[in-house]
């Protein structure tokens, strides 16, 4: 239930954050806040509001942004598992590969490069040159 709400929640203000509209605010608040400045004597408590202002707004975007970029990246690998899935003869195996560690993955990309460079002159790069090219 609680992770529900908060996917909402998440959602709602990410999806607002990111509109111009957003910008456009933050920029005029800043400088509202820097117009100030004279009126307090550029005193160390007008400094200290958006200092906290923006390291609070900050640290609570970085959480909301991080579980944006979890569930959007969940959302791609399981559409991409599912076209494995489907695709006759794709190799299954590749599905959920994402959950392996840095070097298995690495060590899967390097042999798809060498296998895609098999009857080239043996270098992964004219392969992916190849399919550049293509398009």
């Amino acid at each position: 239930m609680l992770d529900r709400i908060f996917t909402i929640v998440a959602g709602r203000i990410a999806a607002l954050a990111g509109q111009p509209l957003a910008f456009i605010i933050a920029f005029l608040l800043i400088v509202g806040w820097g117009a100030t400045g004279p009126m307090f004597d550029y005193s160390d408590t007008w400094q200290l509001i958006v200092n906290t202002s923006t390291t609070i707004v900050t640290f609570l975007m970085v959480f909301l942004i991080q579980n944006s970029q979890n569930r959007d990246a969940a959302a791609m690998q399981a559409k991409l598992d599912e076209l494995i899935r489907a695709v006759e003869g794709a190799r299954t195996p590749f599905i959920g590969i994402e959950h392996r560690s840095d070097t298995e993955i690495e060590l899967i990309r390097s042999e798809l490069e060498a296998e895609c460079a098999e009857g080239e002159d043996g270098h992964p790069i004219a392969a992916i040159e190849r399919l550049r090219n293509r398009y």
